[in-house]
């Protein structure tokens, strides 16, 4: 479905820029759903994306527009878009021609992989989120009294 003029307003509306007139753009490929990338759109980045099939994003630190892909020719092809639950960051969906980061890899977050320590949907107990090996002891204090799960509402 085509964005008309009139669901353009209505989009543009909803959004919800940060202070400096930009939304967080995630880039996710299409065909393995990875997310490849972050950009920012302000208003009329968003509109181009929206209404003429190619990514656009507002550059920081250049200021100015730039439309991914035409000076390295790695293109990203929109392919469908959508607001989080806030309005205030869009996914939005491409076929990715060849890398989609800067530095030449298929992704910007295959750059710096971190090591975090992986939890589980077994992870019942809050102690385990805790760093290290020795679980913290709240023995003889009020909060005692209060469940981790209470806190957490």
């Amino acid at each position: 479905m085509n964005t008309t003029a009139t669901d353009l307003d209505s989009v543009l509306i909803r959004a919800v820029f940060d202070a400096n007139g930009l939304l967080p753009a995630i880039i996710q490929e299409e065909s393995t759903k990875q997310v490849l990338m972050l950009g920012y759109m302000n208003a009329e980045a968003l509109r181009r994306t929206l209404t003429e099939g190619r990514v656009t994003f507002w550059s920081r630190s250049r200021q100015e527009f730039w439309r991914k892909g035409d000076t390295s020719g790695h293109r990203q092809y929109v392919k469908a878009a959508a607001f989080d639950c806030d309005a205030d960051a869009i996914l939005v969906t491409v076929d990715q021609v060849g890398p989609a980061c800067h530095t030449g890899a298929h992704a910007c977050f295959d750059v710096d992989p971190l090591d975090p320590v992986v939890g589980g949907s077994s992870d019942s107990h809050p102690e385990q989120g805790f760093i290290g090996t020795e679980t913290p002891n709240f023995v003889d204090n009020e909060i005692d009294q209060v469940t981790f799960g209470e806190l957490d509402e």
